[in-house]
């Protein structure tokens, strides 16, 4: 669901952010200036769309660690991005007039593709937040295309509402609460970046010890719990290690005798037999638990870093985003 609210969010933003161009060039008798709008807004959503396969591409280029590695900084960058939206949306009062000041100084000026860079500049900074945004969330829990699409058409029919139809709306109340809400789920971007680069080998495991003995490997956590590893189970066993708790439930393993083959099991095929796994309810791949670390990064048995990230992330977030939405109103 997380989806849902990022593009009803980016595609609002990039709607009000066209709508009051629009507004502006028709009331100021520019209406020649409104076909260089629609343009640099139809050639900005293709351009999206491009670099969203490349960007697949490449993405789909990488394997083990390398993938682990790129799909943590793409995390990290995709939060740092997400954290940036929102502190300009909090400190940027007056939108509407800088908006209108800037298309004002392109038509001024006498550049005939003014307004054109314009727009473009800004829906295709939409389309770009919403690749990483969304590949963030598709990297932890895959994409599910109805609460994207859907969240798309509620933007853009909330901008024809506001636009076009003169609905009152209080956007600064919406992107406050959204912006609260973003801010949980920036950091779980963060926190999750970091786990990936940790499963990359890029950050150490902390936390814990680990130990030879009698010829395998003593892994010990914080909390006292133990656990014996082979001797070619060593990063396995210093990731066990680092975990500061493990509340997740046990997960439940049902063998299908019935069926006989792997083309036939639409679950995990292991060894000469079909497995389903079953997460319970508050798992981190359970109904809720599942829920939560894809809006908000819950992890049932995160290491010592990954938990120390997103506390400071989220008091870090939240005090930039309090000091930044002090004073004025969004217009």
């Amino acid at each position: 669901m997380a989806e849902l609210i990022i593009m009803f969010r980016e595609v609002l933003e990039a709607s009000l952010i066209i709508g009051i161009l629009y507004t502006y060039l028709k009331k100021s008798g520019n209406v020649s200036s409104i076909n260089m709008l629609w343009g640099g807004v139809a050639s900005a959503v293709v351009v999206s769309i491009i670099a969203s396969f490349l960007f697949q591409m490449i993405a789909g280029g990488f394997e083990g660690s390398a993938s682990k590695i790129f799909e943590g900084i793409v995390m990290i960058v995709a939060s740092i991005v997400l954290t940036t939206m929102i502190i300009w949306m909090a400190r940027n009062k007056n939108i509407s007039e800088d908006l209108k000041k800037q298309a004002e100084e392109s038509i001024s000026s006498g550049f005939k593709y003014g307004i054109f860079t314009l727009a473009f500049v800004a829906v295709f900074r939409e389309g770009v937040e919403i690749i990483l945004f969304l590949y963030a969330i598709g990297v932890k829990d895959g994409i599910s295309i109805v609460p994207s699409i859907t969240g798309s058409l509620l933007g853009l029919f909330a901008g024809y509402a506001i636009f076009v139809q003169g609905v009152k709306v209080p956007i600064k109340k919406f992107f406050n609460v959204t912006s609260a809400f973003l801010i949980l789920v920036a950091a779980g971007m963060l926190t999750y970046g970091i786990h990936e680069l940790e499963s990359g080998g890029v950050i150490p495991y902390f936390g814990g010890k680990t130990e030879i003995q009698n010829e395998s490997i003593l892994s010990t956590r914080m909390n006292g719990d133990t656990k014996i590893f082979s001797l070619d189970k060593g990063t396995k066993a210093k990731k066990w290690a680092s975990r500061i708790w493990d509340i997740n439930p046990d997960i439940i393993k049902v063998k299908h005798e019935e069926i006989e083959s792997k083309e036939k099991c639409v679950y995990k095929w292991k060894g000469d037999e079909c497995i389903e796994y079953r997460y319970p309810i508050m798992h981190d791949k359970g109904a809720i638990g599942g829920l939560l670390k894809g809006f908000f990064g819950y992890n049932g048995d995160p290491s010592l870093i990954e938990f120390v990230t997103w506390i400071l992330s989220i008091c870090c977030l939240l005090f930039l985003w309090r000091n930044s939405n002090k004073g004025g109103s969004n217009d």
